[in-house]
């Protein structure tokens, strides 16, 4: 939430005045917390419903606060009656996907964009027989590993924790990066 003074949010990069009238310049954001108490500011905590959620893993908040998960599996379209939504084009019920499919597909779209700068490579074997260097080969076995494996830890998270850790990038004691969130964990480019 905002500083206030009185009951009054006190909007960034905007002059305000006080009840003595002295107009305070709009960079007060500049000012430390203690110039900003010391000029009447009052910092607020946004309530729970508002509070920020990282919007990969979750819709939003209920009025309460709690937050509201996004589905690791696919789900089928429904109204707010609960009927099935049908595609207009096929007549299917429509499907939701889950972050466990999206996540995939954007494994095998990183995949993909990691392999295409060498793809003339087997072109050129097809049509002039001429040999893939051997380093070009090794990273093209490696990107796909590696997509299988991220795939693997996705379908194997069990609940929306353990897919949310694979988001997060190991560390070491001094907090310092050890390696690769395991969703992003590509071979080093060639």
């Amino acid at each position: 939430m905002p500083w206030k003074y009185n009951t009054t949010i006190i909007r960034a990069g905007k002059a305000w005045t006080d009840d003595n009238g002295i107009q305070h310049p709009k960079v007060w954001m500049r000012w430390t917390d203690t110039e900003k108490s010391a000029a009447g500011l009052v910092w607020e905590d946004a309530p729970a419903s508002e509070a920020p959620f990282d919007n990969r893993f979750y819709w939003g908040r209920q009025a309460d606060g709690t937050l509201i998960p996004r589905s690791l599996t696919d789900v089928n379209a429904v109204d707010e009656d609960g009927k099935a939504v049908n595609d207009p084009i096929t007549g299917k019920q429509m499907v939701m996907l889950g972050l466990k499919s999206l996540a995939i597909a954007q494994a095998k779209t990183e995949a993909a964009g990691l392999l295409a700068p060498y793809d003339w490579y087997v072109t050129r074997k097809s049509e002039k027989s001429t040999a893939i260097p051997s380093t070009i080969s090794t990273y093209r076995d490696a990107v796909r590993t590696s997509c299988a494996a991220i795939e693997t830890a996705i379908n194997g998270a069990s609940d929306l924790a353990a897919f949310m850790a694979l988001y997060d990038t190991p560390v070491d004691s001094n907090g310092d990066a050890t390696g690769n969130a395991p969703i992003n964990d590509w071979p080093d480019a060639i």
